[in-house]
């Protein structure tokens, strides 16, 4: 399973930030491995510099063998709480597909 990892300007990338992303969806993704041929992240800070409701953005998109994309966002204060979001509720996502179509 590949993982592409994309920023905006606002989120200096660092090899700290892509192995917290990698950890995460490696750990959330690991039943359907086999399954998933790529996972996009793309992260964001929706305010800039501005302070307020949480604006740390986490979008994931998951490439499934032989299924449309699926993908999911989590916004929270900080960007370690919309990873690690993210990656549940992509987990989750894939879980219920895969789900329907083993009972189909």
């Amino acid at each position: 399973m590949q993982i592409l990892i994309h920023t905006d300007k606002n989120i200096p990338a660092s090899e700290g930030l892509n192995e917290h992303v990698r950890t995460s969806v490696e750990k959330a993704m690991a039943h359907f491995a086999d399954h998933v041929t790529r996972v996009e992240v793309h992260l964001s800070d929706e305010n800039g510099e501005k302070s307020g409701k949480p604006d740390q953005k986490c979008v994931m998109e998951a490439r499934p063998r032989g299924m449309q994309p699926l993908a999911v966002t989590h916004l929270a204060s900080n960007l370690h709480q919309a990873i690690i979001g993210a990656a549940e509720k992509l987990h989750n996502l894939v879980a219920n597909q895969r789900g329907k179509l083993e009972s189909r």
